[in-house]
């Protein structure tokens, strides 16, 4: 039997074992071999995360590797007859090859898709968090597929289903100067604001209840339950929309959703095991505090870890000022059996981060 491990280890075998000796093959020829359903993919073989992952090749999944529209008309969707009607995308796929600091024998090796693991974790060490603006999953994927030249690794939905779209030997195009050496995701929420419009946003998408819960409504265009989990409910973490600075600018954002955030820490966890590169913590500034703004170029050019899209460009604010970092990077080191980032920075640290949930 292949070895099972809900939790990526260095001693654990993977699930797909794509280049074992012929004696390490068990089966009989036409046997069905089911997953356990939390798996992600990274060069070919799949990696457990503990929690729900709904692959591009799964019923139900997005599949960034096909050229069509996924949700315009299937007789107006081919790439031939998307092109006379739309700007984006101007390219059939949203994707490229991760080709930055290949040497020109390994570019030549893994051009047709014969990546390995260790040229893979050689090549990526960032994990880059962003907040995809439509507020759930599926309108993430319409809009990186349908209409812009644009893609990710994983979505990460309210309900907290994570979607991988593409294998992890891809480059997603996410992150400008930083797609060839990160791996992405796009956590659902609206976003922060700083105007009228968030006000308008918000209005839409959070009501309140007579004790003063906060709901998640999600807008009738996306059609009756676009969440994987069946009559799904959200609610953000916290009540009130949180205030906090992203390049010296206060924004105001509701906060993810419980679900989110643990799925997200399982996520983190698995990523940082699986890439040594990536560090399982966020930038800091001297005083260890989290940085709230871009990396300077050379510190951007050196920092392998987790980071947010606004760490790598000016012009981007996600995740925004509620993502709760501590908790995640806290939680994700608990299940990777590390000691708390805190200690890194120098801190005493009593207890874990406990994630802030209002009732």
């Amino acid at each position: 039997m292949f070895s099972r491990c809900h939790f990526l280890r260095r001693e654990c075998v993977p699930l797909l074992l794509l280049l074992a000796v012929p004696a390490a093959y068990c089966g009989e020829p036409g046997e069905h071999e089911s997953r356990e359903g939390d798996e992600i993919v990274a060069a070919g073989q799949f990696y457990h995360t503990g929690t729900k992952v709904v692959l591009w090749m799964d019923p139900g999944g997005y599949d960034a590797y096909r050229v069509e529209r996924r949700f315009a008309p299937i007789a107006q969707s081919s790439w031939d007859d998307t092109r006379p009607h739309i700007a984006f995308p101007k390219t059939p796929n949203r994707y490229r090859m991760r080709d930055d600091k290949l040497t020109p024998a390994q570019l030549e090796r893994v051009r047709g898709g014969g990546w390995d693991l260790p040229t893979l974790e050689e090549t990526v060490d960032q994990f880059v968090l962003h907040y995809d603006v439509e507020g759930a999953s599926r309108g993430c994927f319409e809009t990186l597929q349908d209409k812009v030249d644009l893609s990710v690794h994983f979505m990460l939905d309210l309900d907290g289903t994570i979607y991988q779209t593409l294998d992890l030997k891809e480059k997603a195009l996410h992150a400008t100067i930083s797609n060839s050496r990160s791996i992405g995701v796009e956590i659902a929420n609206i976003g922060s604001y700083t105007n009228q419009l968030g006000n308008e946003r918000f209005a839409l998408w959070y009501k309140k209840d007579a004790s003063g819960r906060v709901t998640i409504t999600i807008p009738a265009k996306f059609g009756p339950h676009p969440e994987r989990t069946p009559h799904f409910t959200g609610h953000p973490a916290r009540r009130e929309p949180v205030v906090g600075e992203v390049h010296g600018i206060q924004r105001r954002q509701y906060d993810y959703t419980p679900q989110q955030y643990e799925a997200l820490a399982k996520l983190t966890a698995t990523i940082c095991t699986i890439f040594p590169k990536i560090n399982c913590d966020y930038p800091r500034e001297a005083n260890g505090k989290l940085m709230t703004h871009k990396l300077p170029p050379d510190a951007l050019r050196s920092y392998g870890g987790v980071l947010g899209h606004y760490h790598i460009q000016t012009d981007k604010e996600d995740p925004g000022p509620a993502l709760q970092w501590d908790y995640i990077i806290d939680e994700a080191r608990r299940l990777m059996k590390l000691p708390s980032a805190r200690n890194v920075a120098g801190e005493t640290v009593v207890a874990p981060v406990k994630l802030i949930v209002d009732d």
